[in-house]
């Protein structure tokens, strides 16, 4: 294994870290919109602590997914053409979210609530079949020697990847409820404080199911015994100052520690991968590798390059923005305070 390939397969998870901090919290509040706001006011200043920010952090993803293509093209091909289907859902859950920021503002009145409930359904969707598809993937999939996925229903859809799904989901919206209590004025700001302290008792049930379901359906405590447990116990920590940083009012604290609470989920799952990129439940040899699902060393040499170029461009871009747009939003103007 290259130097190259290893630093690859880290950026491509830091990627999806990163979309699972920011757009985490998007997700958070867009369930937030038809479970946590009492009327219409309150929707629209929940729509506007996110408004200046939703689709950009979305280009997380999509660059996650250009980077697996660019630099391990055969994980992509397996992994897009075996979850297509679920993939798709995911595309429908992004779409109907995104258009419903700009036709919720656009439309009479009576159907602004269609265009609340597809805001709040996408938001639940998208988290969920992702949840869903990396579970699934770590539980090990049936992939031929040719990388070819024949899966069936309970391939994809089983009692751990549920889990997985509905532990995702919990997790975004917790952390849309600490960015909420962050970033508003008004009673939608307690409202999201107990929310949280609730649904905290909650989370805490789901990560003692995930963990055991882990040890059972992957090999993960056998490969990787020393950093599967460590990041276990940093994701019961992250949740635990989380929790207490709520109940003590500290905003920051409570939103930072969720948000790296998805930061471990996401390292959890590719320490477990490596050196794999996909697991195939057929035989152990038609895993694929790091070593064999690569890009040539060129191409690798080429997009580091670039990478290195323009990363701190969009680093600054990201903290700028969210400086801007930092004040919280008060619940009778929605605009900042």
């Amino acid at each position: 294994m290259s130097s190259l390939q290893l630093l690859w397969f880290i950026l491509i998870g830091v990627l999806f870290a990163g979309f699972f901090f920011l757009e985490g919290f998007d997700f958070g509040v867009g369930m937030s919109v038809q479970t946590l706001a009492h009327n219409e006011k309150e929707k629209d200043q929940l729509v506007s602590t996110i408004g200046p920010v939703w689709d950009g952090n979305e280009v997380w993803l999509i660059t996650a997914g250009g980077a697996m293509f660019a630099s391990y093209p055969f994980w992509y091909s397996a992994l897009f053409s075996g979850y297509y289907l679920i993939l798709f859902v995911i595309l429908v859950g992004l779409i109907i979210r995104g258009v419903s920021f700009e036709f919720r503002q656009k439309v009479a009145p009576k159907y602004k609530n269609l265009w609340n409930w597809t805001l709040t359904t996408g938001s639940f969707i998208v988290p969920f079949f992702f949840g869903v598809l990396f579970i699934s993937m770590i539980q090990g999939m049936p992939l031929d020697a040719k990388g070819n996925m024949t899966a069936s229903f309970t391939d994809y859809i089983n009692l751990f990847s549920i889990v997985g799904g509905v532990a995702l989901s919990l997790l975004s919206y917790l952390h849309g409820l600490n960015y909420i209590a962050l970033k508003t004025i008004g009673p939608v700001r307690e409202r999201a404080k107990n929310y949280a302290e609730f649904l905290y008792g909650v989370l805490y049930v789901g990560l003692v199911a995930f963990a055991v379901l882990l040890y059972f359906k992957t090999d993960f405590f056998k490969l990787h015994m020393g950093a599967t447990v460590t990041l276990l116990v940093v994701i019961v920590l992250l949740t635990l100052v989380a929790n207490i940083s709520v109940i003590k009012s500290k905003e920051l604290s409570a939103f930072l520690a969720s948000g790296l609470t998805l930061v471990s989920l996401v390292a959890l799952l590719f320490t477990g991968l490596f050196p794999r990129v996909m697991i195939s439940s057929l035989t152990q040899k038609y895993d694929l590798l790091i070593t064999n699902a690569s890009s040539s060393p060129y191409t690798l040499r080429i997009m580091s390059y670039i990478a290195l170029t323009f990363l701190p461009f969009v680093l600054v871009y990201i903290a700028w923005t969210y400086y801007i747009f930092r004040k919280r939003i008060r619940h009778d103007r929605y605009t900042e305070y």
